[in-house]
């Protein structure tokens, strides 16, 4: 005779009701907090740009149009610019984490020369900076001025992200599976690639969206670096050139000033604060799409390695 197996609920206590109630209402509340500016964002670039300007919209968009992100596409090399960020984003990131990873794996090695002394130089290098000058005056020795390697050779030692591979690789993976594996014969690289890689994924993952953040909102280096090679701006850099040409055209237009401006040019220098919204979502779409395939992962990376340095 078979029997129907049902499932126990468990009786909660009025205490506890209430404490859940309060949770969920404390936890829904603190989304809505994190995700309303992207909201009151997106609904100001769709909305009538008049009623923006006057600050009239705050809650639900009016006159739904997308004109402002059509008239963004037609920015001047906008598509140029965008594979530009684009491609060193890919690139300078993944060099950048395979660097930490390896280097990462090294300073754990207790038989490498110089482990101490290597490790306490990196670190030193995140509390000393020479500046602006030295800086471009040292890319500029190295030829790398108005050269896409600007954008991706400097990003590629990073050391607070070595420091959090080397610090995940002693908290979360055995010291047996390496002693194991170079007992069989195995070298470092083969360890490396075979064993270190795959159980490092959390926080490979974590770097991975450090370094994608960085290189897709970088704008200082193209800005210094690029003076003589507008192919090579990144998408930050060519809309702040956008932006800035707007604000002149509209102090222009302030003072008077409106012969040979076209009547659509005129419209967005009057609306610069459409524009900087607009901008704004066009920067950030791309890091939001991307963030949730990795969040599960940067969540474990990020706790623990950071335990200890």
């Amino acid at each position: 005779m078979n029997k129907k197996t049902r499932k126990k609920r468990i009786k909660l206590k009025f205490g506890d009701v209430v404490f859940n109630i309060i949770n969920y209402s404390a936890y829904a509340a603190f989304t809505l907090i994190c995700i309303f500016p992207f909201y009151y964002l997106f609904i100001n670039t769709i909305s009538d740009n008049e009623l923006v300007r006057k600050g009239l919209i705050n809650f639900v968009p009016r006159g739904v149009h997308f004109e402002n992100y059509i008239r963004l596409l037609q920015v001047n090399d906008l598509f140029g610019s965008f594979a530009v960020t684009l491609a060193r984003t890919i690139f300078g990131t993944f060099l950048m984490v395979l660097a930490s990873a390896f280097v990462g794996y090294l300073v754990t090695q207790q038989e490498m020369w110089g482990r101490s002394f290597w490790y306490r130089f990196l670190v030193i290098t995140m509390y000393f900076n020479a500046g602006i000058i030295p800086w471009y005056l040292n890319m500029a020795m190295l030829g790398l001025t108005n050269r896409f390697w600007a954008y991706i050779i400097p990003g590629i030692v990073a050391p607070y992200n070595i420091i959090l591979v080397k610090t995940y690789i002693e908290s979360a993976i055995p010291a047996e599976l390496e002693e194991s594996a170079a007992l069989d014969g195995a070298s470092h690289m083969k360890i490396f690639l075979s064993i270190i890689l795959p159980l490092a994924k959390p926080i490979l993952a974590t770097i991975t969206i450090f370094g994608a953040v960085g290189h897709w909102n970088s704008f200082q280096d193209s800005l210094i670096l690029m003076q003589s090679a507008p192919k090579l701006y990144t998408l930050q850099h060519r809309l702040y050139i956008y932006l800035n040409t707007t604000s002149n055209l509209a102090a222009l237009m302030s003072a008077g000033s409106t012969s040979g401006i076209s009547k659509s040019v005129m419209d967005s220098a009057l609306n610069g604060k459409v524009i900087k919204y607009t901008i704004a979502m066009v920067t950030i779409i791309p890091i939001l799409l991307v963030y949730p395939f990795m969040q599960r992962y940067f969540e474990k990376g990020i706790m623990i390695g950071a335990v200890k340095g």
